[in-house]
């Protein structure tokens, strides 16, 4: 029994598909199908119930892969321990990241780390939040970079800052003559929403309820648009199909030519995401996070804007960045 095998397995139940399984350990399905079998005819045992609806594990399977998990926790921690004692700035930092998150902060702070710590390289991955916690707790990843609310065991939660929702539109549209909006201008016809399954769709309609699909009458029996990335979303609005609402880092990076989309602020109270940073309480190299998160923050506009909006008596950041 090896831990590759039982991180096989653990992603095989997570999973319910050995190809899916296969491509999220980087292996071919055959090398995935045949350590999985080679476990269970060590154990004498029947892990999964394979079917043409899928991979199920068996009631001790259940149990088998539950005791795996922990044992691939722990591995994590003896893998930072031995950590300790090495330079916390030099080597590879493992970071996960939301994709509503990732192409549009990392190209903000990834050059001021770098110029900061030159022996340390960044290895980041995309998934949803669910995927990257799973990652986090078996030690695949160090940190993860998502929304609140997040509650995990054995993990350190710092929110890092509020990014205000703006609306993008097209230049020349009506709401564009407005210095703020009011939930209530947002025709549900005209939104362009993420599809089902994101956690910023949530987000947006947390605090939108009235763009929720199926609860406003569309008129002249105009049917909800949605996509499937930010980017898409972008690329919709731009072409004339409607309005969207994202996240301020994500609507205002450069993409067209100028004047041809417009954003605007929401009136208060301004709707919004928090950002923060995740990692296991065991990782030792807190110089490696902490300089981490100063990269994030120092180099995000929307973190400025959300602390020098402050009361003056409050706690700053001015002088704790001040190096920056």
């Amino acid at each position: 029994m090896t831990l590759t095998e039982l991180r096989y397995i653990v992603a095989v139940a997570q999973e319910q598909h050995f190809g899916r399984a296969a491509e999220r350990c980087h292996v071919s399905q055959p090398t995935l199908s045949i350590a999985v079998k080679k476990l269970e005819e060590e154990l004498g045992v029947a892990l999964f119930e394979r079917s043409k609806q899928g991979v199920l594990p068996t009631p001790l399977g259940q149990r088998i892969v539950a005791m795996a998990n922990q044992m691939l926790e722990q591995a994590a921690h003896i893998k930072d321990v031995a950590e300790e004692d090495k330079d916390q700035l030099q080597g590879t930092l493992a970071l996960g990241t939301l994709p509503t998150i990732g192409p549009y902060l990392l190209p903000q702070f990834i050059p001021l780390l770098q110029q900061m710590a030159n022996k340390l390289s960044l290895y980041v991955e995309e998934g949803s939040q669910s995927t990257l916690a799973t990652k986090l707790r078996s030690g695949e990843l160090d940190a993860i970079l998502i929304t609140a609310p997040f509650s995990e065991s054995d993990v350190v939660t710092q929110p890092l800052f509020d990014e205000p929702f703006v609306l993008l539109m097209p230049a020349g549209h009506p709401l564009a003559s407005k210095s703020t909006i009011a939930a209530s201008e947002l025709d549900p016809a005209e939104v362009l929403l993420l599809r089902e399954g994101h956690s910023f769709r949530e987000q947006v309609l947390a605090a939108f309820p009235h763009l929720r699909p199926g609860e406003t009458p569309t008129e002249g029996g105009r049917s909800f648009v949605q996509g499937g990335t930010i980017e898409t979303l972008r690329h919709m609005v731009a072409s004339g199909l409607g309005l969207t609402i994202l996240p301020q880092t994500a609507a205002e990076a450069p993409l067209y030519a100028p004047n041809l989309l417009a954003t605007r602020p929401f009136a208060e109270p301004v709707p919004k995401r928090t950002l923060i940073l995740v990692w296991r309480v065991s990782f030792p190299r807190h110089k490696a996070i902490d300089l981490l998160r100063r990269a994030i923050q120092a180099s995000s506009a929307a973190y400025w804007n959300f602390n020098t909006a402050r009361e003056p008596e409050g706690s700053g950041v001015l002088v704790e960045n001040r190096d920056w």
